[in-house]
Order: structure tokens, then sequence, then C-alpha cells
């Protein structure tokens, strides 16, 4: 499989205006927070990469390293990772912290993108 144009994995401080906010005015935006480092990163990100191929467009998702992106963490209050936000129309309207199980993150992104089917 190629390039996935819903995982955006290069967001930092000099795109996430563009990447991001300027994106979530057409598309859902969700941002993970994450760290090499962060063992519950590791597990939580695969699970992000595949629930955005399941959701088919539905929301892009953005990885944020706050290792190289510490403006933008400061900026939404990234004290703990993983943290999990969602953009709609420009501004962040939901998260979670945490590496949440799967089914977790369904019920959380269907309530956020409010999917009924």
């Amino acid at each position: 499989m190629g390039y996935n144009m819903d995982v955006k994995s290069e967001v930092d401080d000099s795109n996430f205006n563009e990447v991001v906010i300027e994106q979530s005015e057409k598309v859902p935006v969700v941002v993970d927070f994450w760290a090499t480092w962060c063992m519950p990163c590791l597990m939580l990100g695969p699970v992000l990469e595949k629930l955005v191929k399941e959701y088919e467009g539905k929301f892009v998702l953005a990885k944020v390293n706050v290792d190289k992106a510490r403006v933008v963490s400061q900026k939404y209050d990234i004290m703990n990772i993983p943290s999990v936000k969602m953009f709609k129309d420009g501004k962040m309207v939901d998260g979670f912290v945490g590496a949440l199980p799967e089914q977790s993150v369904i019920s959380w992104l269907d309530k956020v993108l409010m999917i009924k089917d």
C-alpha cells in the first residue's frame, strides 16, 4: 500500500497551522501528540492509523512529536502523552489522554464525529 494521505506524520511548529487548523475547516483533524520514547504512544499510534483508514475520509490524522513541536504542545497544554485532540472548523473541540483501547477510541470518534450509522 502506498503513502496514506489521511495521515500527516511530520507535523511540527512550522506547519501545524496549515496542516491542522486550516485543514480542519474542511475535514475534522485528529491530532496525536506523541514521542518516540513514550511506550503508550507507540501502542496508541497504530490504533489511530488503522482507524483513519477504516473511517474512510471522515477525519485526517496528524501526528505531532512533542519533542519537535514544543510551541504547539505548550499552546494546547499538552502535559501528558499520548494526548489526542480533535479539531473542527479551526478549533479544538475535544480530546483524551492516555492509550485507550481501540473500542474506546472508536466510541470517542463516533461521539465527536457524530456518526450514528
